[in-house]
């Protein structure tokens, strides 16, 4: 790092870098007399107000809150480049943000700089060979575009909130996973700025290891700013059959069932509090836009349900079921000290079983519990960690702590690390999203024989380890 005090002249305003460790600072404070290093002018701002760092430092978890020194509202994809550049030269850490949905910390950059992707959301255009989006861009207006020209995107994420850069760096998943794969499994092409500055175009076909490296890659080896999305004909009607059972075992054994022959476009499960014990609930989905399916043949050679409840919604309406809820959550605060976890087939039910045997409502706060397999032939990202095992079921505990309680947050957190280490002895992973306690050796095991490759690639594109610092991988 340089040893002395540097401006960089931004547009009309100048900020401050002090390499001895101030950190970015003011205008005014550059006026007593800090020397300028100009950089070339950008077409959006970097700024460094109270109201923006704090902002940066949170998010949907409300439990980690480091600051930045300084927030980067791109205007274009070259102000990305440059800030990451001139970042690498610097040693100054970078980590891009969309929504802040992460739960502990992931996408925050302490004593660095935040991009703010928010500002670079343009849906380009939309066909039936895909639609081209900038990575601050929300599902909700992917969506609405791509239904716009009778299209959608094969994989919906349950919240339509989210960002497309943000969903794409994790992996992304949903009721349609069990038929089309993870979100990454639907991308054709990216636009990526490395982290040592560079903007590359990549694709199966075109710079490969930086286009699987990218997806699923937790933001370590770039910065996605624009994707080329796989688009499918979208019907008009949602029909979803809610199938309750009493016992774990009678649930997973119908989704199996679901999974193996495809007969649910949609296909998912909750663990469902009843006032005096668990109940199971299968939840499937068939989408159509002429006559309604035959929903005796729909449920015929499942486990006998014990009640079963069919509704039909118009295909968007459901896709965007839980957006209003989250976006009424979002402003309470409250904390959200996830739990989320790939576990093997063959483990899961006695897995389940222990935990629910542990576990309380009041463990999760009234937030729900997803438990829902898909095979994993269908994942095509290598950065997406999950167990050897040909059918994966998802858990995720969503829990919530309101109102806000330090000593609850604590408790769960340690709660959360006790059954990650139980997945891990069962041959589970992470989905990287929540918020598991880390120690050292964690990424290592969750990435096993592929972390040398893993290494390797950070080595390669973000050769001064700038990126994403907060996801502690290495």
């Amino acid at each position: 790092m340089p040893n002395r005090r540097q401006v960089l002249t931004l547009g009309a305003a100048i900020v401050a870098f002090d390499a001895l460790g101030v950190g970015w600072v003011t205008q005014a404070q550059a006026d007593t007399g800090a020397k300028g290093l100009p950089v070339p002018r950008l077409d959006g701002e970097l700024v460094t107000d109270v109201a923006a760092l704090a902002e940066a430092a949170d998010d949907y978890g409300q439990i980690a809150h480091r600051r930045p020194r300084a927030v980067l509202r791109p205007g274009s994809v070259s102000d990305v480049v440059k800030v990451v550049r001139f970042a690498a030269e610097h040693g100054i850490p970078v980590a891009a943000r969309g929504q802040g949905h992460s739960t502990f910390g992931q996408a925050q950059a302490p004593g660095g700089v935040v991009i703010d992707s928010r500002t670079l959301a343009t849906v380009h255009r939309v066909s039936a060979r895909g639609v081209v989006v900038d990575a601050g861009a929300t599902w909700v207006e992917v969506t609405k575009a791509a239904l716009a020209a009778r299209l959608t995107p094969p994989v919906a994420t349950d919240y339509l909130g989210l960002s497309v850069g943000g969903t794409l760096s994790v992996g992304g998943i949903g009721g349609a996973t069990s038929r089309h794969g993870l979100v990454v499994d639907t991308v054709r092409e990216l636009e990526v700025v490395t982290g040592d500055g560079r903007l590359v175009r990549c694709s199966p076909t075109v710079e490969r290891e930086l286009f699987d490296a990218v997806l699923g890659g937790l933001g370590q080896y770039g910065v996605i700013v624009r994707a080329t999305l796989d688009l499918v004909s979208a019907s008009t009607t949602a029909r979803i059959y809610h199938l309750t059972y009493p016992d774990l075992r009678s649930m997973t054994a119908a989704q199996r069932i679901a999974l193996a022959d495809g007969r649910f476009d949609y296909l998912e499960g909750q663990v469902v509090w009843s006032g005096t014990g668990w109940s199971y609930l299968l939840e499937g989905g068939v989408y159509h836009s002429a006559s309604a399916p035959d929903d005796r043949a729909v449920v015929r050679g499942l486990p006998a349900a014990a009640k079963t409840e069919i509704t039909a919604m118009p295909y968007f309406d459901w896709l965007n079921r839980v957006y209003a809820v989250v976006e009424q959550l979002r402003p309470l605060k409250f904390p959200n000290p996830w739990l989320n976890l790939f576990l093997p087939d063959r483990a899961t039910d006695s897995y389940i079983e222990k935990l629910l045997a542990t576990l309380t409502p009041a463990d999760t706060g009234g937030g729900p519990i997803l438990l829902y397999p898909f095979t994993r032939r269908r994942l095509t990202r290598p950065m997406v960690s999950v167990p050897d095992s040909p059918v994966v079921f998802i858990l995720s505990i969503l829990r919530m702590v309101a109102p806000p309680d330090e000593a609850v947050v604590r408790k769960l957190l340690v709660d959360n690390r006790s059954a990650y280490d139980k997945a891990v002895a069962v041959g589970g992973t992470q989905y990287p999203i929540g918020s598991i306690p880390s120690r050292p050796g964690d990424w290592q095991r969750h990435y096993g024989s592929a972390y040398g490759r893993v290494r390797r690639l950070k080595n390669r594109f973000d050769p001064r380890g700038i990126l994403a610092p907060e996801q502690g991988i290495f």
